[in-house]
């Protein structure tokens, strides 16, 4: 019997139950929690997560010009255009600033986690592109958005804003209803190679929040 969701499971759940324990290990992570409550060193992270905003630029990038649909090159722009060059990247200065961050040499996860990226940037192949996509935005998402109030620090609470509230949760559900719609249309082997890149991606969200903790 061929690995592959039932057809009562939407793809993009199949992917994440497939993808466990990383998964919950990220959406309840110590340092996600220290988020929350205001206690977490953000410098060593910030640092190391603006490093991701090129290749992450990019490889939205490449989801606008491997998108089968109209619709969804317009979803992605405008994400990309709000939100990424915009909203996040006057997070990080500001942020970075307030920290005394630096610019600082990559960690070996940071380098890893690019790396990724650029592969299935260079792909071309959507569905791939949305794995990256799905599990860098869900799983913040996720940890986000069990938060219970929010910090007084500008640095811990815009963070927490960033990846919570009814914007981002629909930019989400944008991304997996865009697995859901083309994962029953893959082939085994098409399925495998999505599954492998959802978990590979999982797993260096967790390694980075190890990394962050020290």
């Amino acid at each position: 019997m061929s690995e592959g969701p039932g057809f009562e499971t939407p793809f993009s759940e199949w992917l994440r139950s497939a993808s466990e324990p990383d998964w919950t290990a990220v959406v309840t992570h110590p340092f996600a929690a220290g988020i929350h409550d205001g206690t977490a060193d953000m410098r060593r992270y910030l640092e190391q997560d603006f490093q991701f905003v090129d290749s992450f630029t990019a490889l939205l990038g490449a989801a606008v010009a491997a998108a089968d649909t109209f619709e969804a090159r317009v979803a992605v722009g405008r994400f990309l255009g709000q939100t990424v060059a915009d909203t996040e990247h006057s997070y990080f200065h500001r942020a970075l600033a307030e920290l005394g961050g630096e610019q600082a040499p990559p960690e070996p996860v940071t380098v890893e986690f690019r790396a990724l990226m650029d592969e299935v940037r260079l792909s071309q192949d959507y569905p791939l592109i949305l794995a990256v996509l799905c599990v860098a935005e869900w799983t913040y998402l996720g940890w986000a958005s069990r938060a219970i109030g929010l910090p007084a620090g500008f640095v811990h609470r815009e963070w927490i804003d960033l990846h919570s509230g009814p914007e981002f949760e629909a930019w989400v559900g944008f991304l997996r209803g865009e697995l859901d719609r083309l994962g029953p249309g893959l082939d085994e082997n098409g399925r495998a190679r999505v599954l492998d890149v959802f978990r590979r991606a999982t797993t260096l969200e967790r390694r980075f929040f190890d990394m962050a903790l020290g």
